[in-house]
């Protein structure tokens, strides 16, 4: 029983649909320590730990770094790693940048580089939630809870300003290859004005978010069977020097790395959050 691991993954009610994409309860019993490289890919996600602390640490600046049970992973363009020893239990919750701006207390602008503690962030409406599920007999009702807290969070929060939408899903819909003048104009604002009121309610520039939407379209095409060099040129990159560079500069690896390691992580051990996202890979070395 040293390595049993249970993974249980579950869609949000109706009434979340679109704002949390999912639920992943996971409880896996005492190991020795590993790490874990989660990729930026446009989610905040948030981890409600309920055994040993995680340690969270930027994988390019590794003077970065913050410890906790429960985590708050905003937007960022740098990968973060994650550390563990022992046993892990809890749960992550998936949400698009639009409803963590609505469900938390603390603007996005205004959340830690690396990560959070979910506490600080929350105010009184999620104080202690971290608690509450660890005493829940079961998934299921950790899941209920989960439902009714955020569905009034939800209904609760102010929304996000409408361009800052539209320039959001326009970034999502062309995969990134969309300029910041060209998302002002469509929304009828200047681009400083866009990114100060962007950068505010989602937690990065709309240039940032356009990085990772790139990256991650970058690293679709690569798991469907492209070259790293098919990929820079699909993806929109200069050429693959330029590519590499960039890949590098926000993964903290190589290309030619961090596909090794994805092929070497153990078959058991889902690597994705979701399945159009490539999000993590376990580290060996």
């Amino acid at each position: 029983m040293a390595h049993a691991r249970e993974l249980v993954r579950r869609r949000p009610c109706a009434a979340l649909a679109g704002h949390v994409l999912g639920y992943r309860g996971f409880s896996i019993a005492a190991r020795p320590p590993r790490r874990r490289l989660v990729v930026p890919d446009g989610l905040v996600k948030v981890m409600f730990g309920f055994g040993e602390p995680v340690r969270m640490v930027d994988a390019v600046d590794q003077r970065r770094a913050v410890r906790g049970r429960s985590l708050v992973n905003g937007l960022g363009t740098t990968a973060v790693v994650g550390q563990h020893t022992g046993g892990l239990h809890g749960i992550t919750v998936l949400l698009t940048p639009p409803a963590a701006h609505r469900i938390f207390a603390v603007p996005p602008s205004e959340w830690g580089p690396v990560a959070a503690e979910a506490a600080e962030l929350g105010g009184p409406a999620l104080a202690g939630l971290g608690e509450r599920l660890d005493a829940c007999p079961d998934w299921a009702t950790r899941f209920a809870l989960l439902d009714e807290v955020l569905t009034e969070r939800l209904h609760a929060g102010r929304p996000c300003h409408p361009d800052v939408i539209r320039a959001w899903r326009e970034i999502a819909r062309t995969h990134g290859r969309v300029r910041v003048e060209d998302l002002a104009a469509t929304v009828g604002r200047s681009r400083r004005h866009l990114e100060r009121l962007f950068r505010r309610q989602i937690g990065q520039t709309p240039k940032a978010a356009a990085q990772v939407a790139r990256l991650q379209q970058a690293l679709r095409l690569q798991a469907s069977g492209m070259t790293w060099a098919q990929v820079a040129a699909e993806a929109g990159y200069y050429d693959q020097p330029h590519f590499d560079r960039t890949f590098t500069a926000m993964i903290g690896c190589t290309p030619t790395r961090f596909r090794a390691d994805r092929a070497g992580s153990p078959s058991d051990d889902p690597l994705d959050f979701l399945p159009d996202r490539v999000t993590s890979v376990l580290l060996t070395g």
